[in-house]
Order: C-alpha cells, then structure tokens, then sequence
C-alpha cells in the first residue's frame, strides 16, 4: 500500500498539539482523534488550516496571564 492510498486520522494531545497517526492503530497514552480522517496530505493540509498557533497550551495559559 502506497502512501497515498494509507488512511490516517488526525489526533490531538493535552496541549493542543496536533499530528496524523494510522487509521486503525490504537493511539498512544495522551492523544485524541480530533474526527478528521483521510489520505497523509489532506490531514496535513487539515492541521495546517486548524493548528494556527504552534505554542502549547499551557505556555499560551502562562503568557496570558502575564500579560
């Protein structure tokens, strides 16, 4: 199978950091499947439209709350 022709879903973690992993695979300890599914490029262009600010979670909580 090509990778074009695998199936991944998108998958999210606690600091609301993004990334694709398998179709079917059991996900690690920590992510999430954000509902998004497809071919490696369309989640890839998925994540790129959705995941606009690359800090974590808990330094942008940090950052507000200095400012």
């Amino acid at each position: 199978m090509s990778e074009t022709e695998k199936e991944y879903i998108v998958v999210v973690n606690e600091e609301e950091q993004y990334s694709i992993w398998d179709a079917g695979r059991q996900l690690p300890n920590g992510w999430r499947s954000t509902g998004f599914s497809g071919e490696k490029q369309a989640c890839l262009q998925h994540i790129a439209s959705v995941w606009t600010d690359m800090r974590p979670l808990s330094l942008r909580k940090q950052m507000e709350g200095a400012a």
